[in-house]
């Protein structure tokens, strides 16, 4: 699913300018964070008795089989070379048949949380890493990175819109009349989400980013983003 991080943290660019190293390390987390994600949806998929990821090739932690050349590499380099304050990154989005899933509307649900919450426990294990086992600079700088960018997947893709993650929850408790409306904008999908972070993700940026640097704060020995 699509997500988004913040890049304007101090402590994230601390040490690191707009070098070949730091477009390195950015694309990595990027890849690394939207591979697991996909790779959550298409197993909890399995789980609950959908086959779809599976028959197209999505049940894999290969990266190749979730990024999309442009908006998984190319959109988020060039937003890194422009000094844009955000970097959004999206994979191929994992295919599945909400009719296939065991539970209905709450099989669905599961299904979609288990990207972001995947995202989350991948930043909880590196940072009890960064606690525990010494690193060189270039390393921590890395895993800081990582942290960063799966803890900005988590929060933004568990905003309740659709197309994002939190919308499935929404929808399981939804009435008629609202899921009705979620379909809609759905249907519209990456194109929804280019126009909600033209136009509205200023509005809710200062809100992602707070909660972004609250979460690394607790979970980076080097203390909390400003």
């Amino acid at each position: 699913m699509p997500a988004l991080y913040p890049q304007s943290a101090k402590w994230y660019n601390a040490g690191m300018t707009f070098d070949l190293t730091y477009i390195v390390v950015s694309l990595i987390s990027l890849v690394l964070a939207l591979t697991l994600h996909e790779f959550a949806h298409a197993l909890m998929g399995h789980y609950l008795g959908d086959t779809t990821a599976e028959d197209q090739g999505r049940l894999t932690i290969n990266p190749l089989a979730h990024i999309d050349p442009f908006t998984t590499l190319a959109l988020p380099l060039l937003l890194i070379l422009l000094h844009s304050p955000v970097v959004f990154g999206a994979a191929k989005p994992v295919p599945f048949n909400p009719w296939a899933v065991r539970g209905g509307r709450w099989g669905a649900a599961l299904v979609a949380l288990a990207g972001p919450f995947t995202n989350l426990l991948i930043a909880l294990f590196v940072g009890l890493w960064m606690h525990f086992v010494p690193v060189n600079v270039v390393v921590e700088q890395l895993l800081g990175s990582i942290v960063v960018v799966n803890i900005g997947f988590f929060v933004f893709n568990m905003i309740p819109f659709p197309p994002l993650d939190g919308s499935r929850l929404l929808y399981a408790i939804a009435p008629p009349s609202l899921r009705e409306i979620m379909d809609r904008i759905e249907q519209g999908g990456l194109m929804v989400l280019f126009v909600i972070l033209l136009i509205g993700y200023p509005l809710i940026s200062p809100f992602v980013t707070r909660v972004v640097a609250y979460l690394v704060g607790l979970i980076v020995p080097t203390g909390p983003l400003p």
